[in-house]
């Protein structure tokens, strides 16, 4: 549904060029969660206008279901970025607007018939839950409220694509998995393939099927949850399933050894197994569980002591399709 290839957006900024995007290459399926995660600065938002041609990607080409977007002309570009819903960070609601107005705002601009605006607008405030609230005014809504205003707008146009741009960052714990289990009955009621930008590992963990680590300008690390959580020493798996604490400083002699493994072993008695099969001790030292992408994982640091057989039980743990690493003590 959204294709996005070898993408590059060049700044000119005096004398030097700055590069916000360096050959972003990315393909979200349809019907799909994807998330897009990176630090302020990573191109985040540089990506976000270049996938709705506000701003024309220096090369590289965006297709959304098969339509070239780069390319377009600027008379066929409106009825292309119709296809594309915006959610922005703080909804960008017009405060003179009650809700209804805010909602019909879009089909207004495209000269939809007034009845069926009306009929629209009561569908979508039904379909986020704020169907009670059509008279009232941004001011009189909560974070949570105003969001789905936003949301319920974006939908007017019935986009194939829905764009989230830190959806979530202004909300409260609550709110924000309030909105994020919305996006994601969206997605099923509606078949939308949706793209959040975010900071937060929080909203990749709720809502997406997938995502993408974006750095200065590049993507880094890319994949389906099960597949990043499940590379050991991935920057992702690290941040998306992270242990607890540091390892003591006071350890005695001993190796300690990071381990991790998802489904039918994330359930197995692994250290008890370890402790019986090679009669030595194991000292858990933290340890993380875990359901991500629909796959259950576990994520271990243990101790063993000086004179376990450390190769034995290494190999052991890697032909049981446990991923090893292994540090001294």
């Amino acid at each position: 549904m959204i294709t996005v290839t070898d993408l590059r957006k060049v700044y000119r900024q005096g004398e030097r060029d700055v590069v916000a995007l360096d050959g972003v290459t990315l393909s979200v399926p349809k019907g799909s969660v994807h998330g897009i995660i990176g630090h302020s600065g990573a191109g985040k938002s540089t990506l976000v206008r270049c996938l709705t041609l506000l701003d024309r990607p220096t090369s590289g080409s965006v297709a959304i279901a098969g339509q070239e977007l780069a390319n377009v002309s600027d008379r066929d570009l409106l009825a292309a970025r119709r296809r594309i819903g915006m959610v922005f960070q703080h909804a960008n609601l017009l405060d003179s607007r009650t809700t209804a107005q805010n909602v019909a705002f879009p089909l207004e601009l495209v000269g939809t018939p007034r009845k069926r605006v009306a009929e629209r607008v009561a569908e979508l405030l039904q379909l986020v839950g704020l169907d009670r609230f059509a008279d009232a005014y941004p001011a009189q809504l909560s974070g949570g409220q105003r969001q789905r205003v936003g949301i319920a707008r974006a939908l007017a146009t019935d986009p194939d694509v829905l764009l989230c741009d830190e959806p979530t960052s202004a909300l409260d714990p609550q709110t924000t998995d309030e909105i994020l289990a919305l996006i994601k009955d969206l997605r099923d009621r509606l078949q939308l393939t949706v793209l959040i930008i975010t900071h937060e590992m929080h909203v990749v963990k709720r809502a997406c099927d997938s995502v993408s680590l974006l750095e200065a300008g590049k993507i880094v690390e890319h994949g389906s949850l099960a597949e990043v959580v499940g590379r050991l020493g991935g920057r992702l798996s690290g941040a998306l399933l992270p242990l607890p604490g540091e390892v003591p400083e006071d350890l005695p002699a001993g190796t300690v050894l990071e381990l991790l493994y998802s489904g039918e072993h994330a359930v197995e008695p692994v250290i008890s197994g370890i402790a019986r099969r090679f009669d030595t001790d194991v000292n858990v030292l933290a340890g993380s569980v875990e359901s991500l992408g629909g796959e259950q994982f576990a994520h271990l640091r243990i101790h063993l002591p000086a004179g376990a057989d450390t190769a034995a039980i290494t190999d052991h743990l890697k032909a049981s399709g446990i991923a090893v690493a292994a540090k001294e003590a």
